[in-house]
């Protein structure tokens, strides 16, 4: 793990990540569907905290928690993801650890079949 002096500088952010905020779809019924609509790229870190393994829908699921580190920005909150390629971060939680609007630190989880 990074030490806490390395987490969010500018070299530790090396992974391109896509911000995704949902947005609702008509679905032609009267209802609406959620799709995700992209928000902007960040350069991010991403530190693998804990995992484990639930059942959904009838079947197994690993879900893997992690720490993402990136530059401050504003409207980030939970209900928004991360996108990695095929990979899924839903965040959970985003915190300004000192206030200085330097950094964000977002817990995040990814669910994989």
């Amino acid at each position: 793990m990074a030490a806490a002096s390395e987490r969010g500088s500018v070299g530790a952010l090396r992974r391109r990540l896509i911000l995704e905020a949902p947005v609702a779809t008509p679905d032609g019924l009267g209802g609406a569907t959620q799709v995700y609509a992209t928000v902007a790229a960040l350069w991010a870190q991403v530190e693998w905290m804990s995992g484990d393994e639930r059942w959904r829908a009838g079947r197994p699921e690993q879900f893997a928690t992690h720490r993402v580190t990136l530059r401050w920005r504003a409207g980030l909150d939970a209900g928004q993801r991360l996108r990695d390629g095929a990979r899924i971060y839903e965040i959970r939680a985003v915190d300004d650890p000192d206030g200085s609007r330097r950094r964000l630190i977002c817990l995040v989880e990814e669910a994989r079949p």
